[in-house]
């Protein structure tokens, strides 16, 4: 092969390199939402990209072998061609035929490395990156082709590297996962709404995302706005609080001061003993200590929705939040965080 032939296949091993990167990142970038609906139109290219992600182990098995045999054609026929043809300007300098081929050899590794690295690498990944839809439904068709047309070895290579993982204890997926972070689904609730294509006219939606950023002390009731009661409380106690102030709940303080538990009204119905029989008067005497709810405690820069998770496990309607020191700062209720995300939720028995 001549030297200008090398060259000629120089920007051939190119081309196809930069095209295993690229179908290779428009695989594993590309997100099915955008892609299904064209396949179930009837597009065949939408149909063979879609099978291209739900086979992604085989398709980037199948492009890492495209670029690793790109990559070494270029070393092995283009370099040698530029390095002889640079040979040929050298040697009229007048430098030593040992320089002439050290000299030859390092600018020929910079000229084939710098187009490698720039035009078969970072040019076609960057495309894929900035239009991954589009790039996939060009790219996975030819992509697929080529891995039925070498499939034994694919599926060699393949297996040979899910069993490596295995051996480390990784369970290797097939699929590539395409989902949205956060933001980005709360930017396309916002374009939504304001195209007329999605309505939130409840406020729910924005709820939500403003309930993840949201910490157990933001919504905490403190300590010293609590209408609680002592721990010695009586039901009688418990149906004064309920006529002044027609909640179902009641903090019960303990000698510290502090959150000791909680009572719920339906708790106390019923416990008007007749003192005459029993010598007891369930009305006037305290709450039996066995019907006092137990508080979770939950550190107050913990995550609203992990404490939600917390008090669901726990089936706690109230929670104590507490300090890095220890030292209580106010009672999480399951009413208010519920309000977060639906809106007011008022108490059956609450007075308005």
């Amino acid at each position: 092969m001549n030297d200008w032939a090398g060259i000629g296949w120089l920007f051939v091993l190119l081309l196809g390199n930069a095209f295993f990167v690229a179908a290779e990142f428009a695989v594993i970038s590309a997100r099915r939402s955008q892609i299904e609906p064209l396949a179930e139109a009837g597009k065949r290219s939408a149909k063979t990209a879609l099978w291209a992600m739900e086979h992604a182990t085989l398709m980037l098995a199948t492009s890492q072998l495209g670029i690793t045999v790109c990559s070494l054609l270029i070393l092995n026929v283009s370099e040698p061609a530029i390095h002889h043809l640079l040979e040929i300007p050298l040697a009229l300098t007048g430098l030593p035929e040992a320089a002439v081929g050290t000299i030859g050899f390092v600018i020929t590794l910079f000229i084939v490395s710098y187009l490698h690295v720039v035009f078969g690498e970072m040019v076609p990944k960057n495309l894929s990156f900035s239009i991954p839809d589009q790039a996939v439904l060009v790219l996975a068709p030819p992509l697929v082709f080529f891995g039925r047309t070498v499939k034994p070895v694919i599926v060699a290579l393949n297996s040979t590297a899910n069993g490596v993982l295995r051996l480390f204890g990784v369970q290797p997926k097939n699929e590539a996962t395409s989902t949205y972070t956060l933001d980005e689904v709360a930017t396309i609730v916002s374009q939504s709404t304001r195209e007329g294509v999605l309505s939130d006219d409840s406020g729910a939606l924005t709820a939500a995302f403003e309930f993840t950023a949201k910490k157990a002390k933001d919504i905490a009731v403190p300590l010293d706005q609590l209408v609680s009661l002592p721990e010695s409380a009586t039901p009688a106690d418990v149906e004064k609080a309920v006529t002044r102030h027609g909640f179902s709940r009641f903090v019960l303080d303990g000698q510290s001061g502090e959150p000791a538990g909680y009572i719920h009204l339906k708790d106390v119905l019923g416990l008007n003993v007749d003192p005459v029989e029993t010598g007891r008067n369930g009305y006037t005497d305290p709450i039996p200590g066995k019907l006092i709810r137990q508080l979770v405690s939950i550190f107050e820069d913990t995550d609203l929705e992990d404490a939600l998770a917390t008090m669901r496990r726990s089936g706690a309607h109230l929670a104590r939040t507490f300090t890095a020191t220890g030292d209580a700062t106010g009672v999480l209720f399951l009413e208010d965080i519920i309000e977060e995300l639906v809106g007011e939720v008022q108490d059956a028995t609450r007075r308005l």
